[in-house]
C-alpha cells in the first residue's frame, strides 16, 4: 500500500513540474520567434499534451480495439472543452486574436464535418477516412508553419494591442527578454516538461487505480473518475499553469488543438490501423447514444467556446459556467443511459 502511495505523489510532483517546465519552454519559443501563443498551443503544446492519448489509441488498434480511439477522442473532447479550459475561463476570463483563431478552429470544423460523415452516412470508419483525417493533419501542420513563417510579427502584435485595450493585469515580457535565454534551453524544457507530465500522469492514474481497488470502490466508478480525468491530465496541467503564469492565449490554443488532433491525429491513426463500425455503448430512443448524444454534445461545446471568442475577440466567464453546466449534465446523464 504505502509504495502506490508514493508512486501516486511521485506522479503528481512530475506533473506540477513538468507543467511548469512545459508552459516555460513553449511560450520561451513563441516569444523567441515573436509568434502569437495560441498558434504555439494550437500546434507545438498539443502535440505534446495529445501524445499519451495518441499512444493509447495506436496500441489499442494494433490489438484490434480501434473503436476505444472513437469514445476517447469525443469523450476527451467534450472534457477539454467543457470541463478544463471552463474551469480557466470561469476563474479568469481572457482575449484571443481573430485571426490567430481562425486556422484551428476551421480545421476542427472540418475534421467533425469528416467524423460526422463517417458516423451518420455511412456508420463505419474506414482505412480511407483514417488516411484522409491523417492527411488533414499534414495539411493544418504545414499551413500553420507557413502562417507563422509569412506573418508572426503582425499577429503577435494584434493580441498585445488586445491585451492592453481590454486591460488586461498580464504583463507580456518583451521578445527582447527572450532572446536572452537559450532556444536550446526553451527546447529542452518543452520535450522534458511533455515526457514528465506524460509519466507523472501514467504512474498517478495507475497507482490511483490500485489504491481505489484496494478500498473496494467498483470498476465502473474507477472508469468513469480516475482514468477519464487521467486521460486528459496532460491538457489540464497545462492549462492551470499557463493560467498562473498568464499564458492565457498559449491554455486556449493548447485545448482547441489538442481537440483537433483528438480527430485527426489520435482517431486518424486508430482507424488507419483497425477500421471499425461506429460503436454502440447505449441506445437512447432506439436510436446509439453516440450519435443523439455525444457528437452533437462534442459540436455544441465548441460552438459555445468558439463563435462568441471569434465575434469579440474575448471569451467571456459566461461561456466558462454555461459548458461547465453541459459537462454536469453530459456526466448525468452517462449514468442513466
Amino acid at each position: 500500500m504505502w509504495i502506490p502511495a508514493i508512486l501516486l505523489a511521485v506522479g503528481f510532483v512530475l506533473l506540477i513540474k513538468g507543467g511548469d517546465w512545459f508552459v516555460d519552454g513553449a511560450s520561451g519559443i513563441a516569444r523567441r520567434f515573436n509568434l502569437p501563443e495560441i498558434l504555439i498551443g494550437a500546434t507545438v503544446v498539443s502535440i505534446g499534451t495529445t501524445l499519451p492519448e495518441v499512444m493509447v489509441s495506436a496500441g489499442a488498434a494494433l490489438q484490434g480495439s480501434g473503436s476505444i480511439a472513437y469514445g476517447n477522442a469525443i469523450g476527451s473532447i467534450i472534457c477539454n472543452t467543457s470541463l478544463i479550459l471552463a474551469l480557466t475561463v470561469a476563474i479568469k476570463p481572457g482575449v484571443a486574436a481573430r485571426k490567430s483563431m481562425i486556422l484551428p478552429v476551421a480545421f476542427f470544423f472540418g475534421a467533425a464535418g469528416i467524423y460526422c460523415l463517417s458516423a451518420y452516412v455511412l456508420g463505419t470508419f474506414s482505412r480511407v477516412i483514417g488516411i484522409i483525417l491523417l492527411s488533414v493533419f499534414v495539411a493544418y501542420m504545414v499551413m500553420t508553419v507557413l502562417k507563422m513563417k509569412n506573418s508572426p510579427a503582425i499577429e503577435n502584435a494584434t493580441e498585445l494591442e488586445l491585451e492592453a485595450a481590454t486591460g488586461e493585469d498580464h504583463v507580456v515580457e518583451s521578445v527582447a527578454a527572450g532572446t536572452k535565454d537559450s532556444l536550446v534551453k526553451d527546447i529542452v524544457l518543452l520535450i522534458l516538461g511533455a515526457a514528465m507530465i506524460a509519466v507523472g500522469a501514467d504512474l498517478l492514474v495507475d497507482n490511483a487505480i490500485i489504491i481505489a481497488e484496494k478500498f473496494g470502490v467498483s470498476e465502473k466508478v474507477i472508469g468513469l473518475t480516475i482514468v477519464a480525468l487521467g486521460t486528459s491530465l496532460p491538457e489540464l496541467v497545462t492549462a492551470i499553469t499557463a493560467l498562473v503564469k498568464g499564458h492565457g492565449s498559449l491554455s486556449l490554443g493548447n485545448i482547441i488543438g489538442a481537440n483537433l488532433f483528438n480527430l485527426v491525429l489520435v482517431s486518424g491513426a486508430a482507424v488507419t490501423i483497425s477500421p471499425f463500425a461506429v460503436p454502440v455503448s447505449g441506445l437512447i430512443g432506439g436510436i446509439n447514444s453516440s450519435l443523439v448524444l455525444d457528437i452533437p454534445v462534442m459540436l455544441a461545446v465548441m460552438l459555445i467556446l468558439t463563435v462568441p471568442t471569434l465575434i469579440s475577440q474575448k471569451i467571456y466567464r459566461w461561456q466558462g459556467v454555461i459548458l461547465l453546466g453541459i459537462y454536469a449534465a453530459f456526466c448525468a446523464l452517462q449514468f442513466l443511459i
